[in-house]
C-alpha cells in the first residue's frame, strides 16, 4: 500500500528531477506585443535552468479562452502550463459559458507581473487633472466619451470602476485594439483613451496625447505622472499576467515551476527587460496568486453587473 508520506516522498523526487521532457507553455494571444515577449524571455531562462526545451506554443482566440482551455485538459504533470493575463479572472463573469471551471479545473502557479494602465486625453480637452475631468463630466453629463481596446477589457472595467467610485458619466467606444482608439482621440472624435502605459507613452511624448493618470497604486517609475488614487484614494486597477497550470498538477512541481519562475523574474536583466515593457515585477506564491485571482473575480463580477457589459 502506498502511504501519504509515500506520496510525498514521490511528489518531491519528481519535483526534484523535473522536467525530465521538453516543456509547453501555451500563450491565448497572438504573437506579437508585450505579453508574448515576456513569455518568450521566461520561456528561454527557464530552458536555461532546467536543460529541456522549453517551447512556447500559441493558441489565441475567444478571449483567451480557447489558450487557457487547452491547458485546462492538458495533462497535470507540469509538462504544459499556460500564460493567462486580466481575462482570466474576468471571463466567468463576462462571457456566459466557457468550456472550463476557471477554479476547479486550473492551479494558479504566480503572478508574473502587473501591466500598468493609464488615461490620456486629447491635446486640447478641457481638463488636465482627474479632479478637473470629474468637474468636467458632471457638468457636462453623457458628453465625454472614452476608447479602449475592446469591451470587457481591463482597460474598460477600470474605467467603468472609476466612473461609479467618482460619481460620473463618460460613454464608452469600445475598438478593436488599441490602434484605432489612438487614431481617434487623436482626431478628436473622442475625448479619452484608457490603454496600456506604454501603449500611449510616445504619443504623450509627442505632445499627441496629455497624461491624465495612470490607474495603478503607485506612479510609474522614473515618470512623475499622477495616479488615480492621489484623488480616489485606494483606487488601483492593473491588468496581470501569471501562469497557470492543469488542475490536479502536483503541488510540489507547481511549486519548483514557480520557484524557478522567480528566480528568472529576480535576475537585473530579465527584472530590466520586463519593466521596459512597462509592467512590474510580482513573482508570487502560488497561494497568493490565488487568493488574488479569487478577489479580482468578486471586484469584476460586479463591475460588469452593474455596467451591464457583455463579451464582444
Amino acid at each position: 500500500m502506498i502511504t501519504a508520506a509515500g506520496l510525498g516522498m514521490s511528489f518531491e523526487a519528481t519535483a526534484q528531477d523535473f522536467p525530465r521532457s521538453p516543456v509547453k507553455i501555451i500563450i491565448p494571444f497572438a504573437p506579437g506585443g508585450p505579453t508574448d515577449t515576456v513569455g518568450r524571455l521566461i520561456a528561454m531562462k527557464l530552458q536555461e535552468i532546467w536543460g529541456q526545451p522549453v517551447i512556447v506554443d500559441y493558441k489565441p482566440g475567444a478571449g483567451t479562452a480557447i489558450g487557457v482551455d487547452f491547458v485546462a485538459k492538458a495533462p497535470p504533470d507540469g509538462l504544459t502550463f499556460g500564460m493567462v493575463n486580466s481575462a482570466f479572472a474576468v471571463n466567468p463573469s463576462l462571457r456566459k459559458s466557457l468550456p472550463y471551471d476557471t477554479v476547479k479545473d486550473l492551479a494558479p502557479i504566480t503572478q508574473i507581473a502587473n501591466l500598468q494602465l493609464a488615461m490620456v486625453a486629447r491635446p486640447d480637452a478641457p481638463f488636465n487633472t482627474v479632479p478637473e475631468l470629474i468637474a468636467y463630466a458632471k457638468k457636462n453629463p453623457g458628453k465625454l466619451t472614452y476608447g479602449t481596446p475592446g469591451a470587457g477589457s481591463t482597460t474598460h472595467l477600470g474605467a467603468e470602476l472609476l466612473k461609479r467610485e467618482a460619481g460620473f458619466d463618460m460613454l464608452h467606444s469600445p475598438f478593436k485594439g488599441s490602434a484605432p482608439a489612438h487614431t481617434e482621440l487623436m482626431g478628436g472624435r473622442i475625448d479619452i483613451v484608457v490603454d496600456p502605459f506604454l501603449s500611449v507613452l510616445p504619443y504623450v511624448k509627442a505632445g499627441r496625447m496629455k497624461m491624465i493618470a495612470t490607474l495603478g497604486d503607485k506612479r510609474v517609475p522614473g515618470f512623475d505622472y499622477p495616479t488615480l488614487a492621489e484623488t480616489l484614494p485606494g483606487f488601483s486597477v492593473n491588468a496581470l499576467l501569471g501562469f497557470v497550470a492543469p488542475h490536479g498538477t502536483p503541488k510540489a512541481i507547481v511549486q519548483k515551476i514557480q520557484a524557478d519562475t522567480e528566480k528568472v523574474l529576480r535576475t537585473p536583466e530579465i527584472r530590466k527587460r520586463i519593466e521596459e515593457q512597462g509592467m512590474e515585477v510580482v513573482a508570487s506564491r502560488p497561494e497568493q496568486f490565488e487568493a488574488f485571482v479569487q478577489s479580482e473575480m468578486k471586484r469584476w463580477a460586479r463591475v460588469i453587473h452593474e455596467a451591464g457589459i457583455q463579451a464582444e
